[in-house]
């Protein structure tokens, strides 16, 4: 008998990466850290501040990192060396609880909010 793998919910949305600003403390891009966020893929925020190209703009936000469709197949190009908001972003109910900002990305994509029952 073969098992069945579900897909991750965040593979088949991709919201949160072009709805929010992704904003990090400079010292995670690669240029101070090795193998850190790729520097040509931010920008200044400030002295102190980078965010991932492509999330500044409040009108067309899209992370430069961000492969594929919203709401289809999508992807980090960047997975393992994405920034520490990505990394701390977790998905309504992944963790049995909603998430308010994962559920305002959706909406704002013609997405439904995830229920516990996407985990299962």
């Amino acid at each position: 008998m073969s098992e069945t793998r579900s897909v991750h919910p965040c593979t088949r949305c991709g919201a949160c990466c072009a709805h929010f600003r992704v904003s990090f403390y400079w010292r995670e891009a690669d240029d101070d850290t090795p193998l850190g966020v790729p520097v040509e893929m931010t920008e200044d925020a400030s002295p102190f501040r980078r965010f991932m190209k492509g999330t500044g703009d409040r009108n067309h936000r899209r992370c430069i990192a961000l492969d594929g469709k919203i709401g289809g197949k999508v992807g980090c190009s960047i997975y393992t060396r994405r920034p520490q908001p990505c990394r701390a972003f977790e998905p309504s109910f992944e963790d049995g609880k909603r998430n308010k900002r994962c559920d305002e990305a959706r909406l704002a994509h013609g997405l439904k909010p995830l229920t516990p029952e996407d985990w299962r």
